[in-house]
């Protein structure tokens, strides 16, 4: 999710989004930088045309909230202990021209503050990004003199850094879903799988369903000029491995050179592939 200034959408209606059940093309080849992991690759996902519309469309996953949060009103749940302990650390150099919930993450005398401060815990007790005023505490909103959107990415860019390195995992991240299973072969070796997808509803739980709406089936947010592989380099390479995302990079490329295999298993949500769910509800006025 971008943080710069962007003009205020005039509030509409979410388009109907299509369904979360359609065919995909995949691809699996080995890791080159290890022969014991196999990545398999959602090509429809990677090949197509979504980009984040955070600012500029977004409806967000709340009803009404959208121009304001995005994905982001429910703070970011950390990883791990490293998750947490980097993003702490990138906090740090935050300031209150930069982020507009300063004051709440930082003690008197403007030291951040963790426990209380940037962080809460979860019903379980899991450790996330605490809320204030109903959104991430990292969120600047429309508005703010320091950029809207979230201050960690802001100060990424201004640094000349990816998002990735100051951002929780699971914000750079989205929505790209990376998950691991071990698969037998039939001469009793195994091997890693991990499966680079589209976080789509399901990738959120039981809870996903309810969502006000969701970017990745959205029409509306498949009009990139560039595909998902292209614009999201850096975090496939963070996910992957610099070589195992040049051989994907060049197996999208193929496809998307091919315009024939282009027809095999596209996006649906892209443009001329449109086709709403019929079983999903209308959305409320945001």
């Amino acid at each position: 999710m971008a943080a710069i200034d962007l003009p205020s959408p005039t509030r509409t209606r979410p388009a109907p989004e299509v369904g979360l059940d359609f065919p995909r093309a995949w691809v699996e080849f080995t890791d080159p930088a290890d022969p014991e992991q196999v990545f398999r690759c959602d090509l429809t996902w990677l090949t197509s045309r979504w980009g984040c519309i955070f600012g500029q469309g977004c409806h967000g996953i709340r009803p009404g909230r959208g121009e304001s949060d995005g994905c982001c009103t429910l703070g970011a749940h950390y990883s791990d202990e490293d998750d947490e302990q980097r993003v702490t650390e990138h906090a740090r150099r935050l300031t209150p021209e930069t982020w507009q919930h300063f004051a709440e993450g930082t003690d008197k005398k403007g030291r951040l503050k963790i426990d209380g401060g940037i962080t809460m815990l979860d019903e379980d007790g899991d450790r996330q990004t605490r809320r204030v005023g109903g959104a991430c505490i990292f969120l600047n909103g429309p508005g703010f003199p320091g950029g809207q959107g979230c201050a960690l990415h802001t100060l990424a860019l201004k640094e000349g850094r990816e998002p990735l390195e100051t951002k929780p995992d699971v914000c750079w991240q989205l929505p790209i879903r990376r998950t691991y299973d071990w698969v037998d072969r039939p001469d009793d070796t195994r091997y890693l799988q991990v499966s680079i997808g589209e976080y789509d509803r399901r990738g959120w739980g039981p809870g996903g369903h309810d969502l006000h709406w969701w970017c990745t089936s959205s029409p509306e947010a498949h009009r990139a000029v560039d595909p998902v592989y292209v614009t999201y380099r850096p975090e496939l390479t963070e996910l992957m491995g610099a070589e195992a995302y040049a051989v994907l990079a060049e197996l999208c490329e193929q496809r998307v050179a091919a315009k024939g295999d282009r027809k095999l298993a596209p996006h649906p949500a892209d443009a001329g592939n449109r086709k709403a769910d019929p079983k999903r509800k209308k959305p409320a006025q945001a």
